[in-house]
Parts: structure tokens; C-alpha cells; sequence
């Protein structure tokens, strides 16, 4: 008997399904499942328009304080992914966007820099984008913040134009072993001036102006009138079912907080309308707060 329990312990602990003898963080921390998970291709569209001045839109912290914190959560999420798979199983991919790229050449490089393929990349310089991408990011992102607050030009962003003209090809890989999730950092409020789009009741952008048009504010049934109204963005893309969004910063007019409602039935109907295949859309908030909702959608 003694002998046929050492056996078993010997056969069982050559099992391809024994659990790792490892004390490192990398063994501590990856999920059970983590070969069998899909390869995470984030991809963050930045909106550098006037929500991000700190003497228009004040805000405790700074809006391009609360921005880079959430972009450093999502460079460790990416980390994070890493961690669980291995260097030698992690294929992922991060980049930072902007639409249209703003004219200043080194708030593109600051970008540029930002962008991570592992795909590519061979078991040193995967170790090597382990260890500084945390710094790699910090340093861009408030090289990105800082130009364009000094420069005070706001290029805005064209999302409207960004989902009718080049989502598919940026932010969803034809590759199905991706998990492709795009992070929107907006105000709420979508306009650019080449997107100014109509046709009948829907819109290329989303202004408090036409709240007031369409009598949407200070109306308690704003969302029956909407639905009557068909009032919305125009849709352009008819299936978006392998992309997740998760759109951050929504800060409303502080003398209009429904507009906060407003903004999330807009956003709600269009990305039902392309068939997106989740999504969550966020107020702006205190960084940990803001970290913690978005921890629920990216572990869903």
C-alpha cells in the first residue's frame, strides 16, 4: 500500500495538469484558464478638445490628471495580461489614437511611442516592454497633456468619423483569438467641425443644442420624445459584434445633469444600432472609483 501511494504521487505529479511548483508573481497571478484566453488588443482614442483645460472645464483633479491615471490602469491591465499568459504565449496589442492626428509632430511621436505589438516582438523584447512599459506611458501620455495644454489649440476628436471610417480596421483584429476592446475618453458631447452630418432627425454629433431643439431638457418625458423623434447619431457601420467599448469621462454641463441621461441613451441606441457586442459608458469621477467600474467591465 505504501508503495502504491508513492507511485500515484510521482504519476500525478507528472502530470501535464499539475499545478506549477513556481513562487513568482507571474505563477501567483495568472488565472487557471490563461492559455485558453483570447489575447487582449486594446486600443485608447483620445480626445484632446477643450474638456481637458484646466481654467474652462476646472475639475479637482484636473481632467488631464483623471485621463492619465486611467490610462496608466490601462497599461498595467495590459501588464497584467502578460503576467498570465507568459512572455512567451503573449501576443498583445495596445496603441493610442487620435482622429484626426493633431498637427503638433510631437504629440504623434509621444503616441507612436505607445504603440505595442507583441506578436512581433521575440522573448527579449517582450521582457524588455514588461519592464518600462509603465514609465514608457507615464512619460508620453503627460508629454501628450502638457503640449496641448500649453498650445491651447484643442484639435478635438472626430468620433463620429472615426466609427464610420476606420474602426474596423484599427480597433478590431481580423485575427478571431483577439479580444478587442476600444477605450473612448470624451466628454459626452461628440462634435468636430468635419463631421456636421444630417439626415432627417439623426446627427454626425451630439450638442447641447439640439437637447434645446428637440426640447429634451427640463421635459420630464425626453425620452419618449426622443423615441418619437428617432432622435440620434447617424449609424454606418452595420456590425460591430466583435468590439467592446468602454467609454470614459462623460461630464456633463453642470447646469444640466440630465444631460448625463441624455448622452447615454444616444450612445446606448447607436452602439445597439452596430451591433457592438458590449459596452459601458462612464461619468467622469475620482480616478479609484472610475478604476474599479472599469476592473468590472474588463473582467466580465
Amino acid at each position: 500500500m505504501k508503495y502504491l501511494l508513492i507511485l500515484t504521487l510521482i504519476l500525478w505529479g507528472c502530470s501535464p495538469d499539475a499545478p506549477s511548483s513556481q513562487t513568482g508573481s507571474t505563477a501567483s497571478t495568472a488565472p487557471p484558464a490563461a492559455k485558453t484566453r483570447q489575447q487582449l488588443n486594446l486600443t485608447i482614442l483620445l480626445d484632446l478638445s477643450d474638456r481637458i483645460d484646466p481654467e474652462k472645464n476646472p475639475a479637482h483633479p484636473e481632467h488631464f490628471r483623471r485621463d492619465s491615471a486611467l490610462i496608466s490602469y490601462l497599461a498595467d491591465y495590459f501588464l497584467s495580461e502578460m503576467r498570465a499568459k507568459g512572455t512567451h504565449m503573449s501576443k498583445g496589442k495596445m496603441r493610442l489614437v487620435f482622429t484626426p492626428n493633431p498637427p503638433d509632430p510631437g504629440i504623434n511621436l509621444a503616441a507612436q511611442r505607445l504603440h505595442t505589438d507583441l506578436s512581433g516582438m521575440d522573448t527579449k523584447q517582450k521582457k524588455t516592454t514588461y519592464e518600462t512599459l509603465g514609465k514608457t506611458v507615464a512619460e508620453n501620455i503627460s508629454n501628450i497633456y502638457k503640449t496641448t495644454i500649453n498650445q491651447a489649440q484643442w484639435p478635438g476628436s472626430d468620433i463620429w468619423r472615426f466609427f464610420k471610417n476606420d474602426v474596423k480596421e484599427i480597433a478590431i483584429d481580423k485575427d478571431t483569438g483577439y479580444r478587442n476592446i476600444l477605450v473612448i475618453f470624451t466628454d459626452g458631447y461628440i462634435y468636430h467641425d468635419d463631421s456636421k452630418d444630417n439626415e432627417g432627425n439623426r446627427y454626425a454629433y451630439v450638442l447641447p443644442e439640439l437637447f434645446d431643439k428637440y426640447h429634451l431638457r427640463n421635459n420630464n418625458r425626453w425620452a419618449e420624445q426622443m423615441d418619437k423623434l428617432d432622435f440620434g447619431l447617424i449609424s454606418r457601420q452595420p456590425d460591430l459584434s466583435q468590439l467592446e467599448i468602454l467609454m470614459l469621462e462623460v461630464s456633463p454641463s453642470p447646469g444640466h445633469k440630465n444631460d448625463e441621461d441624455i448622452i447615454r441613451k444616444v450612445m446606448n441606441k447607436w452602439f445597439s444600432e452596430m451591433k457592438v457586442k458590449k459596452w459601458k459608458i462612464l461619468n467622469s469621477d475620482l480616478p479609484e472609483l472610475t478604476k474599479q467600474k472599469m476592473e468590472n467591465f474588463l473582467q466580465e
